[in-house]
């Protein structure tokens, strides 16, 4: 009932105003041609040189820091590596999406997109992990990604995953756009989303061009031109023509994406995450690899830093040009197509049959149509439209952000171990009506059989350096009877924490637990109440951080309020 229903009701965003202006647009003045069987044996090989790349560059990943990977140190390609991709995060997460459009629609809703996200099982890093993280504790997109809550806005995540929206999309930018809208907005904003939104519209246009370079000038143009990641792309096209070797090539790009602070603005930069960087290897792969994609994907990996991510980019749209058919036998001779992608619901014909599916949604909802040709054979009818990048956004000097949170009822649908809803149930199994906020991510918070010797301990942790995790509940304190607080805390070997209790925002307690002042680990507390006989009291108990930032987190094994009879 809920899938139907998503389906039919009109969501607002992105998708919403893109299907209005299609109704309403005057009847576009040129379309390309695309065979249905055309496009899946080009949309087939987009899969399947992700697979390469990723596969060939694993060994590799983040191995090589700011140098290049050695001609000999770069792994040689076999044909049963292409079985490898299967359980790689750079297919995996973008399968995601896919899922979730396969189940609400290709207009499915932001929050939907969030709420999927945020109930992914894998383990994830840089601006994924902080933007999933930011859904599970009820932050919606787009604030997830925003940069108010999200420290690496400018990382690469959103450009490793966004390949299927171009896979989806041929000869149409402007559903590539808007799945960057829709999806690149969970984890990332400005140029996080912008790369991978360009890396989409390449894919897009690469189902009808074979040269390299007019492949990212048009995609150049599904991108705001004063964008940092845009002025990227300009560099490599012009760098591309004036220089001769993609080894000069990549020193000029250290000079001025790796060296100069104006380009690692909000981004986990100096680990080699940002989105820039990794985006203008993935074209140095393109440029220089000449159409040959085993030398497409070499330089790309060899370039270092993320090693599988990029060449996997690289491959996915150089194969794309050529299609299934004509790839070489030693990328698709020892492909198993009945392994199932780790952490979803697809195999290689079942990821086939859902992307036509959603392709043939795109092109309808673009005003194009699907027509038989004179053998009987399906042909896609594509509109060409001209490109519509979003607005500008710096993620150093970010626009407000949205407000957005998840309701009650959207909460209860993440159920994932960790996410708030899962935190305040252990927080009620340990302490029947106290409540939890402000609960960061470190050190796994939640309910745990044992710890240091105690059974059922409930681990919280600070939000950041300066926001602590609140443990709260409205109590009644009876007249005419003593009533005392009392606590067992503890703290993890390598660390301590502030306790603070308040009442009514009156702090009651304010005490260090750490290993000069809880025995073994752990301290009981007790804190008299007396003083609020026949009141109804805000009681909050505060995990502070201390101020060194190591193993902030606050052990919980009692809590409780006991009146004498």
């Amino acid at each position: 009932m809920i899938r139907k229903s998503n389906r039919l009701h009109v969501r607002f965003g992105v998708w919403a105003t893109l299907l209005t202006v299609n109704v309403h647009a005057a009847e576009p003045s040129a379309y390309r041609r695309l065979s249905v069987q055309d496009y899946r044996d080009k949309m087939k090989a987009g899969w399947i040189g992700q697979m390469a790349g990723v596969s060939l560059g694993a060994p590799t990943e983040f191995k090589y820091h700011d140098r290049i990977i050695p001609e000999n140190d770069l792994p040689k390609w076999q044909p049963r590596l292409i079985n490898d991709a299967f359980v790689q995060d750079d297919l995996y997460v973008e399968m995601t999406f896919l899922r979730t459009m396969e189940q609400y629609g290709l207009d499915c809703s932001i929050r939907q997109a969030g709420i999927d996200f945020a109930n992914s099982g894998y383990s994830l890093a840089c601006a994924n992990s902080a933007g999933r993280e930011n859904l599970r504790m009820g932050i919606a997109p787009p604030d997830s990604g925003h940069p108010k809550f999200n420290k690496c806005p400018n990382d690469i995540d959103y450009q490793i995953e966004s390949d299927y929206s171009g896979l989806i999309a041929p000869g149409m930018p402007n559903v590539a756009i808007a799945m960057g809208e829709t999806f690149g907005r969970l984890m990332n904003y400005g140029d996080g989303v912008y790369a991978g939104q360009f890396v989409g519209a390449m894919y897009a246009e690469a189902f009808f061009e074979k040269d390299i370079v007019r492949i990212i000038e048009a995609a150049l143009k599904a991108i705001p031109a004063e964008c940092q990641h845009a002025e990227m792309v300009r560099d490599m096209l012009k760098w591309s023509k004036e220089i001769p070797t993609w080894e000069e090539c990549w020193q000029r790009c250290q000079e001025k994406y790796r060296k100069n602070p104006g380009y690692l603005k909000a981004s986990t930069g100096l680990d080699g995450i940002d989105c820039k960087i990794n985006g203008a290897y993935v074209l140095m792969g393109l440029l220089y690899g000449k159409g040959d994609p085993e030398r497409t994907m070499a330089i790309a990996c060899r370039c270092g830093l993320d090693s599988d991510c990029n060449p996997s980019s690289a491959g996915g749209v150089i194969f794309t040009t050529l299609g299934f058919s004509k790839l070489p036998d030693r990328f698709t001779k020892e492909l198993n197509e009945k392994n199932f992608f780790s952490h979803t619901a697809y195999n290689m014909p079942g990821l086939l049959d859902v992307c036509e599916r959603l392709a043939r949604q795109a092109i309808v909802s673009e005003g194009g149509r699907v027509e038989k040709d004179g053998q009987g054979g399906e042909v896609f009818i594509i509109p060409v439209k001209p490109e519509k990048p979003g607005k500008l956004e710096l993620s150093w000097a970010p626009g407000p952000i949205a407000e957005s949170k998840f309701t009650e009822s959207e909460m209860n649908q993440i159920t994932i171990p960790g996410s708030a809803v899962a935190l305040k149930k252990d927080v009620h199994k340990l302490a029947p009506g106290w409540t939890i906020a402000n609960c960061g991510i470190e050190m796994e918070p939640g309910l745990r059989d044992g710890e240091l010797g105690r059974k059922n301990v409930l681990i919280t942790h600070p939000l950041d350096k300066v926001t602590a995790c609140v443990l709260s509940r409205m109590a009644d304190i009876p007249a005419g009877k003593k009533t005392t607080l009392k606590l067992t805390v503890g703290h993890h070997p390598g660390g301590d924490w502030d306790l603070v209790v308040r009442a009514d925002a009156r702090e009651l307690l304010h005490k260090t637990i750490g290993e000069t002042t809880a025995t073994n680990g752990w301290l009981d507390v007790s804190v008299d109440l007396s003083k609020h006989q026949g009141k109804s009291i805000l009681l909050e108990l505060y995990n502070q951080p201390v101020g060194n930032w190591c193993w902030e987190g606050g052990y919980w094994a009692g809590i409780s309020i006991e009146t004498e009879k």
